[in-house]
């Protein structure tokens, strides 16, 4: 039977998962609390791949583990049932003595898809699912688009002026530097948002007319593996993306193109270039690709069918001219205002707007 506060424990499970965000690929985020009589007498989250998972962390909380045979677990993933580089939570949940388990959604991965829940019900463990489930799929989205669609989750990024362009009209003696329709604000926040990717995308175009470094340095954490897409490999070995400094591939058309300390990549010169990428990326194991642009990269994950969720800045200046919004139609699902701009998001995990 469902109850009331069953919503609210997982949605503090979700709050303990958020935590570790951009921290535990190729793992999920998990949150896990160990309830008695209404309090909460344990919790935890997965910290980063390698080690213990959340339902350890809440468990080794538990102060009095005489109480855990009258406790609720509650987790907002199915717990694992297979030997990775930690033991199966299934066991060591029920060799705890914990009854009943609530679960917020269940791990569709090839390892568990279900095996998990089953291994706890035929224990005579009580098992409760779907508790906030669209909620703990979306904490998650990355981890289920790679292992559901076969690709990673696709983030798209751009900023637009007020009268809906994202670049002026570039001369061949402009200086190698973006035009700015943001402030500091917004900036800080992009680079929060690369830290939680594993991939940041752009395209040739963009690196010669901004020489840009797609790094963290406003923000704490990883830096995101660079991928750069140039099909001609008309592109400046001295730009920025090519400093070393992170790892970084280079999508190329051009059978002669050899850059060090850069993994360049060959593509078939097909029209399908977005998918191939895509597939390549899928299997080095990214999950997550944020893609900054410029307006033909974005226009061509749009046209190619393969984006999830988009970003857009207004910004309140005028260009008068320039290269067009890529996806003018974007209609958004939130809104939230900043000093310089206002963001527009909206996404489409599962082929649904949520």
């Amino acid at each position: 039977m469902r109850h009331t506060h069953d919503l609210a424990f997982m949605r503090r499970c979700l709050d303990l998962a958020g935590n570790a965000e951009g921290a535990t690929a190729p793992n999920p985020m998990v949150g896990a609390l160990i309830v008695h009589d209404g309090v909460i007498i344990g919790e935890g989250y997965h910290l980063k791949a390698g080690t213990p998972h959340a339902e350890v962390h809440a468990l080794n909380a538990v102060r009095d583990r005489s109480l855990l045979p009258q406790s609720v677990m509650y987790v907002s993933l199915e717990p694992c049932s297979h030997h990775g580089r930690t033991p199966p939570c299934a066991d060591l949940i029920i060799r705890s003595g914990i009854r009943k388990v609530v679960v917020g959604t269940e791990d569709t991965s090839i390892k568990v898809a279900g095996r998990g829940i089953a291994r706890l019900r035929e224990a005579g463990v009580e098992v409760i699912t779907g508790v906030a489930e669209k909620e703990c799929r979306i904490i998650n989205r990355r981890f289920f688009t790679w292992h559901e669609k076969q690709r990673p989750y696709v983030i798209l990024k751009w900023a637009r002026s007020a009268d809906g362009f994202i670049d002026l009209v570039r001369n061949a003696d402009d200086a190698v530097e973006p035009h700015w329709i943001t402030g500091m604000t917004e900036r800080i926040l992009v680079h929060r948002w690369r830290a939680a990717e594993d991939a940041i995308l752009a395209g040739g175009a963009t690196v010669r007319a901004d020489n840009p470094s797609l790094d963290v340095r406003f923000w704490h954490g990883k830096n995101p593996l660079r991928v750069i897409v140039s099909r001609s490999g008309n592109i400046d070995p001295r730009s920025r993306v090519f400093d070393g400094s992170t790892e970084t591939l280079l999508f190329t058309t051009n059978t002669s193109l050899s850059l060090p300390g850069v993994q360049v990549i060959r593509l078939t010169g097909k029209n399908d270039f977005v998918n191939e990428i895509l597939r390549t990326l899928h299997s080095m194991g990214v999950q997550s690709l944020f893609v900054e642009g410029g307006a033909f990269m974005i226009r061509s994950f749009i046209e190619a069918g393969a984006w999830d969720e988009a970003r857009r800045f207004t910004g309140m200046m005028t260009f008068g001219n320039g290269v067009p919004d890529p996806f003018p139609g974007m209609r958004p699902e939130k809104l939230f205002l900043f000093e310089k701009s206002k963001l527009e998001i909206t996404y489409h995990f599962d082929g649904n707007s949520v």
